[in-house]
């Protein structure tokens, strides 16, 4: 009798969860995983100072590898991202972050996607093909002062929409 196997897949996916929810969980923030991935795998949940839920969520998508593509330079990752994925983060208010989990090195690197696409100049994804490649920096490594930054910078895109609001109200 042959049993099922796990895959080499599932165990590295499950390692890259795990790996985030450890630096949430000590950041003081809470985590929620998305049982039907159809562009984010986690939401992130940050608390203030005396534990009181804020406003907005940061989205993850993670992306977990055995085989980690790190240019000549040695400082830089690059990964390729389907077109479809990217019609959703790149529309999306709130950060959506990309973390990419090297299995060998039990290491994961991120990158703020809205924040990459709007420094590329002349970018324009109506004219991109059915995938895109992001370059990471090796020195985007996710820990405590990364989900940190997340909190920031959900925590900017809400002060600028409050302004909008205040403006246009």
């Amino acid at each position: 009798m042959v049993r099922k196997k796990r895959p080499r897949e599932h165990i590295i996916a499950d390692l890259s969860v795990n790996s985030v929810e450890r630096y949430v969980f000590l950041c003081g923030y809470s985590v929620e995983r998305i049982e039907y991935d159809y562009g984010y795998d986690l939401l992130i949940f940050t608390y203030n100072a005396d534990g009181e839920i804020e406003n907005g969520q940061i989205y993850i998508q993670l992306k977990a590898t055995d085989s980690l593509s790190v240019l000549a330079d040695q400082k830089t990752i690059t990964f390729t991202l389907a077109r479809s994925d990217l019609e959703l983060w790149l529309s999306e208010p709130m950060p959506c972050i990309l973390i990419i989990y090297d299995a060998k090195d039990s290491q994961a690197y991120w990158l703020y996607l809205q924040a990459y696409f709007e420094s590329l100049e002349g970018f324009d994804l109506s004219k991109a093909g059915e995938s895109v490649t992001v370059r990471l920096s090796k020195h985007n490594i996710l820990n405590r002062q990364a989900v940190k930054i997340f909190a920031k910078l959900k925590n900017d895109v809400l002060s600028q929409l409050q302004g909008v609001i205040r403006h246009n109200g």
